[in-house]
């Protein structure tokens, strides 16, 4: 049996860039039903958003998820906190993993996948300076490593 499709809606592409990703969980949301329309319409962004423990529960702050354009007065808030939607287990594991110095719950993709809105959260480590250069130079030598295949090949 094949993977469920994935339509992505959103990705935090600068999350890869600041941080090491340690682990990745798939977690649901707790949305309206103007915001999935919203999402649908590929009106979202998870940009500037992080992932918060409060009182055993996950939440995604920052998180500007459109408002509908056929709404009406019952339309949702853009940015506001979400619940995710984690086994009781998964957040206990979150929990005591970023209790430890340095790590973070940073969201690196929202998609639909059955119908569903989900997003991957990463337990990622910040990277320094140095880090973030060392992965500049690492992808434009893999590129000129490409290009120089390319072209020998083309020959």
């Amino acid at each position: 049996m094949s993977a469920p499709a994935r339509k992505m809606i959103a990705e935090n592409r600068k999350a890869r860039h600041d941080f090491h990703i340690v682990e990745r969980v798939e977690a649901g949301i707790a949305l309206t039903g103007t915001e999935v329309k919203s999402l649908r319409d590929g009106g979202g962004n998870i940009r500037e958003s992080y992932a918060q423990l409060r009182n055993g529960e996950v939440f995604l702050v920052g998180a500007n998820i459109a408002p509908y354009r056929q709404g009406n007065l019952q339309n949702h808030e853009p940015v506001r906190d979400r619940k995710l939607l984690l086994h009781r287990r998964e957040i206990h594991q979150l929990g005591v993993k970023v209790a430890q110095r340095g790590m973070t719950l940073v969201p690196l993709a929202l998609y639909l996948t059955n119908g569903k809105v989900k997003l991957e959260l990463g337990l990622a480590r910040g990277k320094e300076g140095v880090d973030k250069r060392h992965s500049i130079a690492e992808r434009d030598a893999r590129r000129q490593m490409e290009r120089a295949v390319k072209e020998r090949n083309s020959r």
